[in-house]
C-alpha cells in the first residue's frame, strides 16, 4: 500500500509558544514526528511513502532529502499550499492509482492500532476508511456522525458525535475526480473535502481508535509522550 503524508503546515502555534523547530521535525520521545511515521509505514510494509512540505524553513526539506537516500521509497515535493486540502491534491498529482492511506504530520496513536487499521483498509470494499477517536481534545475539531454499522453519514463541524476525525485517511482512486473538482470550485480544507465525498454517495466507514492526538500546542508534546509511554 502506498503512503503519503501532509506536511506542508505552517506550525504557527507551536513556533508562537516557543518551539523552534518546524513541526515534522518535533520530537515526541526522542523521535521526530515525521521520522515516526515513515518508521510505521516502513513496518506496514509500504509500497511508497509521498510527503509535502512547505519551503518557508530550510530544516525539514534537507532532513528529509537525507532520509531519502537512506530509503528511496520516500517521494518528496517542496511547495507551499494554502491549505491541508490543497496539499492533497498536489500528491495526487503523483501517487498513482489505487488504495493509500493519507495522514497529517502530527498525528499521534499507537502503532499496534494503527497496524490493525491498516489491515482492515486492505480488505475493506469501502472508497475509504477513516480513522476516528471519541478523545477529544482540539479546538476545533471535525465530528463524525456515523450510522450503527459506523458508516459515516456526514462531517459535522458544530454538533458533537462520538466521534471525531483523527488525521488518518484510508482512500482509494475513486476521490480523485472529487479532489480535482473541489479545486476547480475553489474549495479549501480537508473537512470540506470529506464532506464532499458525503454529497457524492462515496462509501466511507469509519474505524474507531481508542485514542489519537495532535499536536498543534507546546504542552501537547508532553501529553503525547505520556500517552505513548501508557501515562494517559
Amino acid at each position: 500500500m502506498k503512503f503519503a503524508i501532509l506536511a506542508a503546515g505552517e506550525g504557527s502555534r507551536l513556533a508562537q509558544e516557543g518551539v523552534e523547530l518546524p513541526k515534522p521535525l518535533v520530537q515526541v520521545n526522542g523521535e521526530a514526528m515525521i521520522d515516526r511515521l515513515i518508521r510505521i509505514f516502513n513496518d506496514c510494509e509500504a509500497e511508497d511513502i509521498y510527503i509535502i512540505t512547505n519551503n518557508l524553513t530550510g530544516l525539514t526539506q534537507p532532513h528529509l532529502q537525507q532520509l531519502q537516500k537512506k530509503i528511496p521509497k520516500i517521494h518528496l515535493i517542496v511547495k507551499t499550499t494554502p491549505s491541508s486540502m490543497h496539499s492533497f491534491y498536489e500528491l495526487r498529482q503523483v501517487m498513482g492509482n489505487g488504495k493509500f492511506c493519507l495522514t497529517t504530520v502530527d498525528t499521534i496513536f499507537r502503532e499496534d492500532e494503527f497496524k490493525q487499521y491498516i489491515q482492515a483498509w486492505e480488505v475493506s470494499c469501502q472508497d475509504g476508511l477513516m480513522a476516528v477517536t471519541d478523545y477529544i481534545d482540539d479546538e476545533k475539531p471535525l465530528y463524525i456522525a456515523t450510522d450503527r454499522h459506523l458508516n459515516i453519514t456526514a462531517f459535522l463541524d458544530s454538533e458533537p458525535q462520538t466521534y471525531i476525525s483523527g488525521g488518518i485517511y484510508g482512500l482509494s482512486e475513486t476521490c480523485f475526480p472529487i479532489i480535482d473538482r473541489c479545486i476547480r470550485e475553489g474549495l479549501s480544507r480537508m473537512r470540506n473535502f470529506q464532506r464532499q465525498l458525503v454529497k457524492d454517495k462515496l462509501q466511507l466507514k469509519a474505524y474507531p481508535f481508542s485514542k489519537i492526538l495532535d499536536v498543534d500546542h507546546a504542552d501537547d508534546i508532553k501529553k503525547a509522550e505520556a500517552f505513548l509511554q501508557g501515562q494517559e
